[in-house]
Formats: C-alpha cells, structure tokens, sequence
C-alpha cells in the first residue's frame, strides 16, 4: 500500500481558483451599484439642501430681511452667496445671514478641483422647466450629468 502525500492535487486547486473567481465577479457589479446608490443618496441630499437655502433666501427677501432690486425675482444672484453670507437689513450690526455652511458639490461632476458651485447647472427665474438656462438669478440647480439614475430617470431630471 503506498500513501498519499498530505497536498491538494492540481484539479483541486483548480477548481478553487474557479470558485474563487466566480464569486469575485459577481461581488464586483455588487460594489459598483453599491457605489451609484451612495452617489445617488449624496445627489439627492445636496439637491435638498440647495433648493430649502434657495427657498430660505427667498423668504428672506419677501421678510425684508435681505436686500433684492426692485424688477428682481427674490432668488439670489449666484450660489455662492448662501453660504458667503448676505448682510441682514433688518439688523445691520448683528453681521450676515447665511443659508448654508458649505456649498455642496455634485457628486457626478467630474473634476474635483472644480468649485462647488460650477459643478451645478444653474436655472433662473425666466427660463422655462423644460429648457433651464443661467440667468440673473439662481431659481433652481440641477446635476450637469449626463447618465441615468438607478429608478431609469436621468440625474439631469431629479
């Protein structure tokens, strides 16, 4: 009687590696589209956030708290000012409102040297919903991304 030595055969390290390699490719897709939904969820936080300080600097200016042109709309000029802060009329030496702490960024823009507030698409007052376009007023953001969310809309659309 011989004895076999104590290794694995090449056949069952084959089909180990095999196994192995299986079970990686399916964990790879796994971790992309966990890695979309959390883009998703940074993207529909910072929309949130950006549109409630829009919404707050506009009931600003109807409070006459915050000063706007007369032929203006209310909404402010650039994003910038929610969170560079806007001096208060109705208490000049109490300092400046602000609306936000720090302008969010999109999470699908490309360039991450970019400031936040070009990684936005910007809509005024006068445009239409259909065809947002810069004007003299921030009235609305939207991501400048050109793919499709998870729930089929595209990020442009949120």
């Amino acid at each position: 009687m011989s004895r076999r030595s104590g290794g694995f055969s090449l056949i069952e390290l084959m089909v180990t590696l095999a196994i192995l390699a299986l079970l990686a490719s399916m964990a790879v897709p796994f971790a992309q589209l966990v890695q979309q939904r959390h883009k998703e969820t940074e993207l529909r936080e910072a929309l949130r956030q950006i549109r409630t300080a829009l919404d707050a600097y506009k009931q600003s200016v109807k409070d006459g708290r915050v000063a706007s042109p007369a032929d203006g709309s209310g909404y402010p000029p650039d994003l910038d000012v929610l969170w560079q802060g806007v001096s208060d009329k109705t208490k000049p030496d109490a300092g400046r409102l602000y609306f936000l702490r720090r302008l969010p960024r999109d999470p699908f823009y490309p360039d991450t040297a970019a400031p936040p507030a070009e990684t936005w698409g910007l809509r005024s007052y006068e445009s239409p919903p259909d065809a947002p376009a810069p004007g003299r007023d921030v009235f609305d953001v939207y991501s400048l991304s050109p793919a499709t969310g998870l729930n089929g809309v595209p990020y442009r659309e949120w």
